[in-house]
């Protein structure tokens, strides 16, 4: 499969993605914890089916120490027992962050509320700014149809 545009070739592709991508490596440094970020990362990805990044987030989450029991089980992270109260917190607030176009009110304040027992404001910000994140890039590849397969850990650190 090849994809419908190569982001890396554009010169208007690099003169907006060079700053999206700084974002993005930004996010990396914010105070949640890395194996919540992963878990993040492919939750949303995994809803919105894209499957560039779930090739990037298993393999760098993987290289990371995370169990492929865990990983596995992002996608059931409901009925599974390898998660924390705080990355279930996490994983429910970016669900509802990713399918706002499902529910009319959003993120409700009963999950809001859920994830602030868990993490500080800070914390919070990182989170909503990293699913943000994730579901723009994920719409970036899914457009263009981004092959998935390829990625080798660190790629695009």
């Amino acid at each position: 499969m090849d994809a419908r545009l190569n982001y890396f070739a554009s010169p208007t592709a690099g003169k907006a993605l060079k700053y999206f991508m700084s974002a993005g490596r930004a996010l990396k440094d914010l105070p949640l914890p890395a194996a919540t970020q992963e878990l993040v990362a492919l939750r949303v990805s995994q809803i919105n089916g894209c499957a560039a990044c779930l090739d990037m987030h298993t393999k760098e989450a993987a290289a990371a120490g995370e169990t492929s029991v865990r990983l596995n089980l992002v996608a059931a992270w409901r009925e599974a027992t390898v998660f924390t109260d705080a990355e279930r917190a996490a994983l429910e607030l970016a669900e509802q962050g990713t399918r706002v176009a499902d529910a009319a009110s959003g993120v409700s304040d009963e999950v809001w509320a859920n994830a602030a027992k868990h993490y500080d404001e800070e914390q919070l910000t990182a989170l909503v700014l990293l699913t943000s994140f994730m579901n723009s890039v994920n719409r970036l590849n899914i457009i263009t149809r981004q092959p998935a397969g390829t990625y080798e850990v660190g790629q695009f650190h």
